[in-house]
This record gives structure tokens, C-alpha cells and sequence, in this order.
């Protein structure tokens, strides 16, 4: 394999959590590099399912290593709740193999209680948050007030910390936000009271991955959201707080550039995106609802129904031009199935041009109108083929237009929910 970086080419739920559990079992070592418990992976291995959070999808595989890194914001109960649920199936969970960096922030109730008054107070401009406090994190990280992993084993310096926020963010809640205040002592016994069950876990992320590399392992990194919730490159405001690009993986885990060797996309066949933000190729029509409900698209996290549309090349070509993609991993391909034609946007148009790539103005993405290219359906039952050779001619059809219009390999195809159906090329 290689030093192998995993993103959602889309605006996320694109099935990553599949192929990072497919692919672990070629890595030594799995980082999460960006996000928050806003993200939901799930992995089905033999009929059973686990949606995971936080922890990377490879601690699923025995032996392997896990690691959070300093990009990610943790919510430490969220964590320890994971944690406990893997321990009652018998996955060890020890900070044997699983690690979380000092460096990483953490994700305290005022920032859940700031994300929801916030959304609340938006009314009819929502953002489509998912109130787990990500945003507020991230603000505090950026203004050098945040509470790091590492910070726990130092109860004066958490109380100074906490103290410190709150004055100012008791004042927000109670006086624009008309919101419950938090209690300073409690936020600080409920916090140092797990401490203890956090510690063990605390790791110098980089010194690790760097261990791992001298062992000659090979390092998978783990993104969350999508290309397109980028706070830079995304469709701004209705984006995630953190970078979700490829080359943030250095950055979110500690590591030089040099380290990441693969990029790989993952693409769902068809296009969901939960939340509010421009759609171009949203179906709010039969066909979208048989995608929504053949796809079961339907938030891990949230449990928020997706909205669903078309294949949007356009977008996929800004996510290889961001994040410059070396395979695709094509999922939920079978979803399609029994559907008489297929449309791919191929291009967009915009005030009587046609455009190749998103328009970079805020907004104009919500204007464009998609140019379609039409291709045929397939009735055929995909879930059992093995090989490329088994898939019906349509199917073959529909993966080398993607190929063509990407410039990409589709190294990977995803027939089925299960790890085992998933066609390698």
C-alpha cells in the first residue's frame, strides 16, 4: 500500500467509514485527522453494524493501532461512551492501541449550549448544524482560549480555563441569547471527574506516527466531512468549522507533507447532502425519494433524512483539483438499481456560461443550472459480483464515464454494505 489519505469527495456520508475499515487491514497505524463526533461512520462486517464517531474505523481490525489527532475537537464524554460501547462487543479499546493527542481540543457543554442558542436564534437561516458544539470549539481554538486533552492532567489549569470562557459565554447565552447559563463548578466536577479514564489515552500523536513509519507501517489518515464542508474551499457558510481537504491530514496529525503518498476519493454514485446549502442536482421528486429510501439515507449521527440528486461531476472535479485524488472509491453503486436512466452533471451554467468547476462566489452555486448527460439504468442484482467482469455492461458504462470525466481511477467498488462487498481493481 502507502501512506494513504481518506476523504469524502462530496459534502460527506459518502461511506468512508467502509473503505478506512477495508483498507486498515493493510496499515499498521489509523489517525483521525479533522472533525468532531458531528461525523458518523458505519461499518457492517458480517450482518453487524457499528457507527463510530470519533474512534478511527480501524479499531475494529485486531492489532491495529488508533490515533486522534490534534485536528480533530473532542467531546470527552462522547469518547468515553464510544469507548464503553466497543468494550461490550469485546474490541479492545486500551490506550495499548488507541491514542488521543495532547494537543487536542476539547469540546466542553458551553459549546453545545452556544452551538443550539445560536442555530435557534438563526431562525429561518440555519446553517444545519448538528448542535454537538463543533463550531464553538473550533472558535475558541482559533482564539488561543481553548481546553486541550493535555490540559486534564492539570485540575487548577482546567478551572482557570473554564472560569475564563464562561465569563464571557454565560453573558452571551443570557443576554443575546436568552439560553440557560452554565454553572462553572459543575462543568469543572463533571469534566475532572472522567479525567482520570481520559489520561491513560494521552499520547504525542506526531512521535507516534513517526514511530510507526520507522517500523516501516504504512499510515492510513482518516478525514471526516466532505471536500465541500471545507471552511476555506466549501460552499461557504453552509460548511463545516474545520478543513476537510487532503493536505490537512498533515497538518491535523502532525506529520510533514512528504508522509501522504495516496489520496483516495471516496464518491458516492449519487449526490446527498444534509443540511441546508446549495444543491445543483437535488431530485425532490420520485427518484430522489427511491435514492433516499433504497439508499437508507439517513443520517449516523443525526438521524436527519439526506437529500439526495444526481452524480455531480463539477463538484468531484473541484475535490480532485483541491485535494488532487490518486484512486475513487465508488459506493452505494447498487442503489441505483431498477432506476431506467442515469444522469451525471457534467457542467454547470451561470448567467449564459458554462462552467467546468463551482463558481468561487458565495451564493452562486445556488443559481447555477446542471447539464446532464444521460446514460442507462441497469435492473440487474449487483450485490454479489466479485469482479468488474460480473457487472452488467451499463454499470461498466457508468463507471468509465466517471473515470473519463474525473481523469481518475476507480480503484475500489462498493456493491453492498458489508466489508466483503467490495470489488478491488
Amino acid at each position: 500500500m502507502a501512506n494513504t489519505v481518506i476523504i469524502g469527495a462530496q459534502w460527506g456520508d459518502e461511506g468512508k467509514g467502509k473503505i478506512v475499515d477495508m483498507l486498515s487491514a493493510q496499515s499498521g497505524l489509523i489517525v483521525r485527522f479533522q472533525g468532531g463526533n458531528n461525523a458518523g461512520h458505519t461499518i457492517k462486517v458480517q450482518g453487524r453494524e457499528t457507527i463510530l464517531h470519533l474512534i478511527p474505523s480501524g479499531i475494529l481490525h485486531e492489532g491495529k493501532n488508533c490515533l486522534i489527532g490534534n485536528g480533530v475537537v473532542l467531546d470527552p464524554f462522547v469518547f468515553l461512551k464510544e469507548v464503553d460501547e466497543l468494550a461490550a462487543k469485546g474490541i479492545d479499546v486500551s490506550p495499548g492501541r488507541l491514542g488521543i493527542s495532547k494537543k487536542t481540543h476539547l469540546i466542553m457543554p458551553y459549546h453545545k449550549s452556544l452551538d443550539n442558542a445560536r442555530e435557534a436564534k438563526r431562525a429561518g437561516k440555519k446553517i444545519g448544524t448538528t448542535g454537538r458544539g463543533i463550531g464553538p470549539c473550533y472558535e475558541d481554538k482559533a482564539s488561543r482560549v481553548g481546553l486541550r486533552a493535555g490540559d486534564l492532567t492539570n485540575p487548577q489549569l482546567v478551572r482557570e480555563k473554564v472560569r475564563h470562557a464562561l465569563l464571557e459565554k454565560n453573558v452571551l447565552l443570557r443576554e443575546l441569547y436568552k439560553y440557560d447559563t452554565l454553572d462553572e463548578n459543575q462543568v469543572c466536577e463533571e469534566l475532572l471527574a472522567i479525567a482520570p479514564r481520559i489520561t491513560p489515552y494521552l499520547k504525542d500523536a506526531s512521535a507516534e506516527i513517526q514511530k510507526a513509519q520507522a517500523a516501516g507501517q504504512d499510515i492510513l489518515f482518516e478525514g471526516a466531512q466532505g471536500i465541500h464542508l471545507d471552511i476555506d474551499h466549501g460552499t461557504y457558510p453552509f460548511v463545516t468549522s474545520s478543513s476537510t481537504v487532503a493536505s490537512s491530514a498533515a497538518a491535523g496529525s502532525g506529520v510533514g507533507p512528504s508522509a501522504l503518498e495516496r489520496v483516495v476519493g471516496i464518491v458516492k454514485a449519487y449526490t446527498t447532502r444534509v443540511g441546508s446549502g446549495p444543491f445543483p442536482t437535488e431530485l425532490e421528486d420520485d427518484t430522489g425519494r427511491y435514492i433516499q429510501t433504497n439508499g437508507h439515507e439517513f443520517g449516523a449521527t443525526t438521524g436527519r433524512p439526506r437529500r439526495c440528486g444526481w452524480l455531480d461531476i463539477v463538484i468531484l472535479r473541484e475535490t480532485v483539483r483541491l485535494c488532487g485524488l490518486t484512486d475513487i472509491a465508488l459506493t452505494k453503486l447498487d442503489v441505483l438499481q431498477n432506476l431506467p436512466a442515469l444522469q451525471i452533471c457534467v457542467a454547470y451554467e451561470l448567467d449564459g456560461q458554462r462552467l467546468e468547476y463551482p463558481p468561487q462566489e458565495e451564493g452562486a452555486l445556488g443559481r447555477v443550472k446542471p447539464v446532464y448527460e444521460e446514460m442507462p439504468g441497469f435492473e440487474d442484482d449487483i450485490s454479489q459480483c466479485t469482479s468488474v467482469e460480473q457487472l452488467p455492461d451499463t454499470v461498466r458504462a457508468y463507471i468509465a464515464r466517471i473515470e473519463e470525466l474525473t481523469g481518475v481511477r476507480v480503484s475500489f467498488i462498493s456493491v453492498g454494505a458489508d466489508r466483503a462487498q467490495t470489488i478491488v481493481r
